[in-house]
C-alpha cells in the first residue's frame, strides 16, 4: 500500500479509537451517576453516605479520564495527515529498520493491514529521540541502533 494511504488510514483509525475512548468514559460516568442517584433513594444512614462517597470517587476518576481523552482528541485534531514531512515532527509517519511510528498522540501499538505501527507523542522518550531526524539518519536508543528509513 502507498505510504500516504497508510498514513491516512492510521489517522482515521486513531481518530476512531479516541472517539470510542471518549464515548466509553461518558457512558461510564452516566452509569456511575445513575447508580449513585439510585443508591441514594434506597439506602439509609451511614451505608447511604459511604455508598454515595464511593460512587462520587468513581465519578471523579472517570472525569479525569474524560479530561485526558478530550485533551488527546484536541491535540490529535491539530495534525494534518496529508502533509509530507522532511524531518520527524508532529504528524510524521516514520519507518525505521525496527518499528514504524506515527508521531501523534501516545496510544501505543496499532495493527493495520498486517503491519504494526506505534502511535507515540513527541514527549515520549522515543519521540524525543526521533524528533528532527531525517531519512537516512541513525540514532541509538536503549542500546539499539535505529536507522530512519523513510518519513512521510
Amino acid at each position: 500500500m502507498h505510504p500516504q494511504k497508510t498514513k491516512q488510514k492510521l489517522f482515521d483509525h486513531i481518530q476512531y479509537l479516541l472517539s470510542e475512548r471518549k464515548e466509553e468514559v461518558l457512558q461510564a460516568i452516566a452509569s456511575a451517576k445513575e447508580s449513585r442517584d439510585s443508591d441514594s433513594k434506597s439506602s439509609v444512614g451511614d451505608k447511604h453516605e459511604t455508598s454515595r462517597a464511593q460512587a462520587q470517587i468513581e465519578i471523579d476518576k472517570l472525569e479525569i479520564q474524560l479530561d485526558k481523552a478530550l485533551h488527546l482528541e484536541k491535540e490529535f485534531s491539530t495534525i494534518h495527515w496529508e502533509k509530507e514531512h522532511q524531518q520527524v515532527e508532529m504528524g510524521s509517519l516514520v519507518f525505521t529498520n525496527h518499528e514504524n511510528y506515527f508521531i501523534s498522540v501516545g496510544i501505543g501499538k496499532i495493527e493495520l493491514e498486517s503491519e504494526t505501527f506505534y502511535a507515540i507523542s513527541l514527549a515520549s522518550p522515543m519521540g524525543k529521540a526521533l524528533q528532527g531526524k531525517k531519512s537516512g539518519d541513525q540514532l541509538t536508543f536503549h542500546e539499539r541502533k535505529i536507522l530512519v528509513k523513510e518519513i512521510i
